[in-house]
């Protein structure tokens, strides 16, 4: 008999007991016990098969029937979902409003994805690209910039809010970022979306309990300002007919600014990992900081109401008015109405024969108290901000008055940062560099190298009329050109990011005052010259560093002591040898101006 040991070995495998059985005994002295053993599974094995068989086909049969119940099935969950997702839209406008809600919020966060990698993939192409010369690396990366501003400004513009507010930001920083950017963010001073009456009707009947035709007697429609938070109404009351203004906040902020300020924030942070030599994460920081601030009115009512008592006691010197507030919420805000045209509206000042040279002073001697005096800080000046009403009959030595609107955003200034704020500039007028250095490092926390930067940036003027203190002479076009050249420069830009994290945010608030004041004397002309307004600084400069003097001097003597009364003598000294100095320097402006051919302020 001819064994098929092929066949057995492969049988062996499917039968574990039967292979071990014969490989232990042996293929050749137990055969006979394994062909028994072989004929017995082949039985058992021709049996399981046909239960395999008969078990395969009922199997299979209800697999059949189950794959014709699952789609019937799939179909009728998807049905009560349309029919349940339809209902709900139609029936309930919870619903239907979360609904919206949610695409909306996913098309926000979307324009903001696509915005930002579009921008870094802008960026990161130019940067890595190979140049033959530092022209075409400039001009290159001057059309970068645009390309980039111009996708943020879409970005922008489609969502909308607080995405306005970081543009205007972005187009008021004139002195620290690319002349590209602030350029193209400009219209968004004037572009900001209005809510419509139906919506602010709602706001205002929810949050007030108020039926709103009842609580006015009249109700302008048309918005007498439109800003990215709010927007303002002409209205008269119908309790008293009292003639208001009313702010009323934008009713879509409350959905999407906690999401906004979110994106905002890792846009930032994601542009700090990808390009870590453009620090601008403080910018998201600076937002999400104040936006919630900004967005509760009562604070704004508090903030005007202080800075309108405060400054009582300086109108001759300011002609500062600011609205009486009637009424405050959370999102609403009645107040005086006081018309008033644009600051540097020179055909308004010219008309109603305003002296161009006492606004100047006055908008000096605001922001300069403010920041050296009273320390609390108006944190948003800008030209829709301030406005100027003529008074038919003169107060307080002016015929004019300057109006300051929106206290939503106040920062108070620490008191030795003021002082050493106020000796940087007395050691620039007396053109001492390492008193600047010295003092410039222990406020604004920059070192040597970002000294030369940050005193152009404080003074606006060019590295070399800003290093030497030579602020007399008038600024040209050509010292303007250069700085704006300066600062297109990637080493520049370098340096002004790294300045911009390193600086304290109540700094870069002191800079941007500074700017307003210099573009608001350029606007107006000013005919006793902007350096009229360094002098008047400098006044403040000097009562601050005084009153330290003197506080520091109370502090280390007893009151009446003789070192008390040494230290006193010396502090008055210090301060009229100042006073004296400043009038001789105020004088010789006078002159410089006096002589100054007409077109060269005109």
């Amino acid at each position: 008999m001819k064994t098929n040991i092929g066949y057995i070995r492969a049988l062996a495998g499917k039968l574990p007991a039967v292979s071990g059985y014969y490989y232990k005994q042996g293929a050749h002295t137990q055969l006979g016990t394994f062909y028994r053993a072989l004929n017995a599974h082949k039985f058992r094995l021709h049996t399981t098969s046909k239960r395999n068989i008969r078990s395969y086909s009922t199997t299979r049969e209800n697999d059949r029937r189950k794959d014709n119940e699952k789609p019937m099935s799939g179909h009728l969950i998807g049905g009560i979902l349309a029919a349940g997702l339809l209902g709900g839209l139609a029936v309930s406008p919870d619903f239907r409003q979360g609904t919206i809600d949610t695409i909306l919020i996913a098309e926000r966060v979307g324009v903001v994805t696509v915005a930002m990698t579009r921008c870094f993939a802008v960026y990161l192409w130019a940067l890595n690209k190979k140049y033959n010369s530092e022209e075409e690396y400039e001009r290159m990366m001057s059309q970068t910039h645009q390309k980039a501003a111009d996708i943020t400004l879409g970005a922008l513009r489609k969502n909308g809010g607080i995405y306005i507010k970081l543009g205007q930001h972005i187009s008021a920083m004139t002195y620290l970022l690319p002349f590209e950017w602030t350029e193209t963010m400009t219209c968004l001073q004037s572009e900001c979306p209005e809510s419509t009456l139906e919506d602010i009707i709602e706001m205002f009947e929810n949050d007030t309990n108020e039926k709103f035709h009842d609580y006015f007697s009249s109700f302008d429609p048309k918005p007498i300002g439109v800003a990215s938070l709010a927007q303002v109404h002409k209205a008269v009351l119908a309790s008293n007919n009292q003639e208001v203004a009313i702010k009323l906040q934008h009713p879509s902020l409350a959905k999407f600014v906690p999401l906004d300020v979110a994106l905002t924030k890792f846009v930032f942070d994601a542009m700090y990992k990808v390009f870590p030599e453009y620090p601008l994460t403080w910018l998201g920081d600076e937002m999400q900081e104040s936006i919630f601030v900004e967005l509760n009115f009562t604070y704004e009512a508090e903030n005007a109401e202080k800075t309108e008592r405060y400054f009582k006691d300086y109108l001759k010197l300011t002609a500062l008015r600011i609205p009486e507030v009637y009424k405050a919420l959370p999102r609403i805000l009645i107040m005086e109405f006081i018309g008033g045209a644009r600051l540097d509206d020179l055909k308004y000042i010219d008309g109603h024969k305003i002296s161009r040279s006492e606004v100047c002073g006055c908008l000096a001697h605001i922001f300069n108290n403010m920041i050296f005096q009273s320390g609390f800080v108006h944190c948003d000046p800008h030209h829709g901000n301030i406005a100027i009403r003529h008074l038919e009959k003169p107060k307080n030595g002016h015929n004019f008055e300057i109006i300051l609107y929106d206290h939503g955003l106040y920062r108070t200034i620490p008191n030795q940062m003021k002082v050493d704020y106020a000796k940087f500039w007395l050691a620039l007028i007396d053109k001492k560099q390492n008193e600047m250095k010295i003092y410039g490092k222990k406020f604004a926390k920059i070192d040597d190298e970002h000294f030369p930067l940050f005193a152009a940036a404080i003074t606006g003027r060019d590295f070399d009329h800003a290093l030497s203190a030579n602020l007399e002479t008038l600024r040209g076009d050509d010292e303007v050109s250069k700085m704006k050249e300066a600062i297109v420069s990637d080493g520049m830009v370098l340096n002004l990011m790294s300045l911009l994290a390193t600086v304290p945010r109540i700094v870069l608030l002191i800079l941007k005052t500074n700017d307003l004041v210099r573009n608001l004397d350029e606007r107006l002309h000013n005919p006793l010259g902007q350096e009229r307004t360094f002098v008047i600084m400098a006044h403040y400069c000097a009562n601050t560093v005084y009153k330290d003097d003197m506080e520091v001097n109370s502090r280390k003597h007893a009151r009446w002591s003789p070192q008390w009364d040494v230290g006193v003598i010396r502090s008055l000294l210090s301060l009229y040898r100042r006073r004296m100095k400043l009038f001789m320097v105020d004088v010789t402006f006078f002159f410089i101006n006096l002589f100054r051919p007409a077109h060269a302020t005109l």
